[in-house]
């Protein structure tokens, strides 16, 4: 699978998108033969799942161990080019939900996401950046919610108006935002394509 093209093809929607997704395409440019891996230790993709409900009133967060706050699923790609796959394998793994479809099989946001040194497994893991390519992903609320317990302490669904700055700090709640408005869009284009 050529990876790079669904990033070139993806259209950005504000300045931070643009600037974002050429730093993106110049450090796959700079570093092909290690930017799906973690192995490259200053920046490397990830792929990450926004997972929301059929009727896209709800988000399904993790309790992240390692940030210690509520995030969305995803991760180190670890040389996988299909980055949906990666997204949903991901959202399995994290969540317990068995089944997910994707709003849109395109990319749809781009972001490049600082990651602070921390210990993982016993080893210092430096500061370094996450070039995050992420997918809206559809689950049902009706499925059993698992902890995994060496990434994650909780699962839980999210009310929209929970995406504030009283829950999140601003960074988290401008992507969290710009992804629920990008969902929302997408369903929307998607109903007047249907009607």
């Amino acid at each position: 699978m050529d990876y790079i093209k669904p990033i070139i093809d993806f259209t950005p929607a504000n300045q931070q998108e643009i600037q974002d997704k050429k730093v993106l395409l110049d450090y796959i440019e700079k570093f092909p033969h290690n930017i799906l891996l973690r192995e490259n230790e200053f920046a490397h993709i990830t792929s990450s799942g926004f997972i929301m409900n059929k009727s896209l009133d709800k988000v399904l967060m993790i309790h992240h161990n390692i940030r210690n706050t509520w995030a969305w699923t995803g991760g180190h790609v670890d040389g996988d080019s299909d980055f949906l796959y990666v997204a949903i394998k991901e959202a399995k793994e994290e969540t317990g939900i068995n089944t997910f479809t994707a709003l849109t099989e395109n990319i749809v946001s781009i972001d490049i996401l600082p990651v602070f040194g921390h210990m993982r497994r016993n080893k210092y893991v430096s500061a370094h950046l996450h070039l995050s390519v992420a997918y809206i992903l559809i689950a049902s609320e009706e499925e059993t919610l698992i902890v995994k317990e060496d990434e994650n302490s909780d699962v839980s669904w999210f009310a929209l108006d929970r995406f504030t700055e009283d829950y999140f700090d601003s960074k988290d709640v401008y992507l969290y935002k710009k992804l629920i408005n990008r969902a929302l869009f997408i369903r929307e284009n998607i109903n007047k394509f249907l009607v």
